[in-house]
């Protein structure tokens, strides 16, 4: 018999493992793929009870955005610290990574996910999503140990974000583009990125 009452220590406890469990889900299988139904029933609730929490799968996608972001700082200065890597390998090594986020188990936005999620953000949520962001952008430089100015957190943002919504848009999303150039094309993006970064650091 499913439980009438929960305590708020349990029900916060829930909604930890609702993002907890949509950030291992979405980083594997992608935002798309991913059904709120996996999720609840991944944590053993209800569906009603599931939306007593969130309202939308948006502002969970984005929950689990914001809980991911401490992961991936902490991914950057592993990369950083590793001996066996240069300054230049370690970058381009997390930019790997975010481009082919599902086999490091990390969540990134295709483009059609990107602006399901901004027509469903409140002009307050969208304004804090995008503080958050450019305080992660802002972290990561800082760990690679480059000047983290409004200019050059903006410009790595777009760079970084273009090489991902490539990667993943081909062939897909963009079905003009070459798919068996896609390899080499990204390759191409992050060695200009790396360039790019490299004349800002401290």
């Amino acid at each position: 018999m499913p439980k009438i009452a929960y305590s708020e220590y349990e029900k916060q406890e829930i909604r930890e493992k609702l993002v907890k469990t949509a950030l291992e889900l979405m980083a594997k299988n992608d935002i798309q793929h991913t059904t709120v139904e996996q999720i609840y029933k991944k944590v053993g609730i209800s569906r009603t009870f599931f939306y007593s929490f969130f309202s939308t799968k948006e502002d969970l996608v984005i929950e689990t955005l914001y809980l991911q972001q401490p992961k991936i700082i902490e991914y950057v200065k592993k990369l950083m610290s590793d001996t066996s890597l240069s300054w230049r390998e370690a970058v381009k090594k997390f930019l790997y990574s975010c481009c082919y986020g599902e086999k490091k188990g990390i969540m990134v936005m295709t483009v059609e996910e990107q602006q399901i999620i901004f027509r469903r953000l409140s002009e307050e949520s969208c304004k804090t999503f995008r503080e958050n962001q450019f305080k992660l952008f802002g972290k990561i430089l800082e760990c690679f140990g480059v000047r983290a100015d409004k200019d050059v957190i903006h410009i790595f943002t777009n760079l970084s974000l273009t090489a991902i919504i490539i990667c993943r848009a081909i062939p897909d999303t963009l079905p003009f583009f070459v798919p068996e150039a896609a390899e080499k094309t990204i390759d191409f993006q992050i060695n200009a990125i790396v360039d790019c970064l490299e004349k800002y650091r401290i």
